[in-house]
């Protein structure tokens, strides 16, 4: 029974992880079934967005730190939003007031909920880095990734190659977190390839109650291609790096 009851302590663990995720799931499928009044959708989703977000600051749920990170991924994911919509590799077709340049601002926080996710689990799960590669390697690995992003679109895209280079990067490395007092490790490449498998799962859902919409998707809701899970791998990889550099620098101690 030892076994069962650690799972279910860790899927307990992740789902309170989850919570702004799932609130802005949540949002997404009941301003999509329940016409809401006076305001647009999007202006709807980002009013809920920034509510959620105070609510867990001011409950304790997440910490002033925490929200800085949170806060530099809503950063990071609208500056690609503005890149990606303006290249046609998605749309925004509702109306809103709270749109800029076509991509409603309630958009930066489906990533700053990634941010989110990592922070909580983190901090939830005691995680800890062996043989994490040093801050000179990761760093510009991170920045070529996010990079890559923009530049395939006038380049040629090297996310197989950054893939392969992260491979390498990472083989030594391994997480380490805590369920039940019992500390448990798993490769990190591993945890990259199951948080992006999930949150290809998460667009999916996405998209199917109108967060946005793929070109493909325009006359009918369509299963996103799995292709696309190679770009959310990557896109969790920065995340993780970036978390994991700044709780590197916070605690002022090299990981080994």
């Amino acid at each position: 029974m030892r076994p069962l009851k650690q799972l279910i302590r860790f899927g307990r663990e992740q789902a309170l992880s989850c919570l702004f995720p799932v609130v802005i799931f949540a949002s997404l499928a009941l301003t999509k079934t329940v016409p809401l009044p006076i305001l647009p959708r999007y202006d709807w989703l980002l009013i809920i967005s920034l509510l959620i977000q105070w609510m867990m600051v001011r409950s304790g749920l997440e910490t002033r730190d925490e929200l800085k990170v949170i806060s530099l991924f809503h950063l990071i994911g609208l500056a690609l939003e503005l890149f990606k919509v303006h290249m046609g590799s998605w749309s925004y077709p509702e109306e809103g007031y709270s749109k800029f340049f076509g991509v409603p601002l309630y958009s930066g926080f489906m990533y700053a909920s990634v941010a989110s996710y990592l922070c909580q689990a983190w901090r939830r799960l005691k995680v800890d880095l062996i043989k994490w590669p040093p801050f000179w390697m990761v760093v510009p690995l991170a920045a070529a990734i996010y990079l890559n992003f923009f530049t395939h679109h006038y380049w040629i895209d090297i996310r197989w190659w950054l893939s392969s280079l992260v491979v390498v990067v990472f083989w030594p490395s391994w997480v380490i977190y805590e369920v039940g007092g019992t500390r448990y490790r798993m490769p990190i490449a591993l945890s990259f390839v199951l948080i992006g498998f999930f949150i290809w799962i998460a667009e999916n859902i996405a998209t199917y109650f109108g967060a946005w919409e793929y070109p493909n998707q325009a006359d009918a809701w369509s299963l996103v291609h799995i292709g696309k899970m190679s770009s959310w791998l990557l896109l969790v990889i920065v995340s993780f790096l970036i978390v994991a550099t700044l709780k590197r620098v916070k605690a002022k101690d090299p990981i080994v």
